[in-house]
């Protein structure tokens, strides 16, 4: 890699950079934006949603660090965990899945709003798209202002595949970063998937990363 394309990687890399290596493109920029413009929102009910991968627990743990509050899982969300609750103001609940108890969601979502709190919920999908069993929870799910986060565009898919390529102390070319970037299906899994495979066949079959190496993972 020549000078002028470490310069050009590095720019254009740092110059949308935020806090903890968090890199704000058109996919995200809005949810950024929204997160960090805390209280001033519209409502005190939240939904973040985007696919595996495409940074919602990153964002989440921004928000956290900067305006503070208590992240739950979907997975170990409990009756015990609302004597947590009391003394935040920002309730996270990360992971919104099909085996919720919908009773403690519901629950919640009342204790939010009673207490005038504020509650994020992430998610793949929008909660509005939820089919909850549940004819009040559904109601509930109504109200919950949605930020979601795109599909990746050609800035954020460039940005990713250097850092993370970058943090497995692998050198590609810049040229070559532009060919996966053109050609890669618009997915987080999917350039995440990308990026492992391009990191076990560097190091476990010592094969240098060259168009051959790309065309092959990407299946051309």
């Amino acid at each position: 890699m020549g000078l002028m394309d470490q310069k050009i990687i590095k720019f254009t890399y740092e110059k949308n950079l935020k806090d903890s290596d968090f890199f704000v493109s058109g996919s995200n920029k809005h949810v950024y934006d929204f997160l960090t413009s805390w209280p001033h929102w519209e409502k005190n009910l939240v939904n973040i949603c985007g696919e595996n991968f495409s940074g919602k627990s990153h964002l989440i743990n921004i928000f956290i660090k900067k305006f503070k509050g208590v992240i739950i899982n979907t997975n170990t969300f409990d009756d015990e965990s609302f004597s947590s609750l009391d003394i935040h103001k920002n309730i996270v609940l990360e992971n919104l899945n099909n085996k919720i108890n919908e009773k403690l969601i519901y629950t919640l979502i009342n204790t939010v709003e009673q207490n005038n709190k504020y509650l994020i919920i992430t998610s793949y999908r929008p909660i509005s798209e939820f089919n909850f069993n549940l004819n009040d929870l559904k109601s509930r799910a109504k109200n919950f202002l949605i930020q979601n986060i795109q599909k990746p565009d050609d800035e954020l898919i460039f940005a990713l595949l250097i850092k993370n390529l970058s943090d497995r102390q692998i050198i590609i070319e810049k040229k070559l970063v532009n060919y996966i970037v053109k050609r890669i299906h618009r997915s987080y899994s999917k350039i995440f998937d990308f990026i492992y495979k391009i990191d076990e066949m560097s190091l476990k079959k010592k094969k240098s990363i060259n168009i051959s190496l790309v065309k092959e993972i990407l299946g051309e």
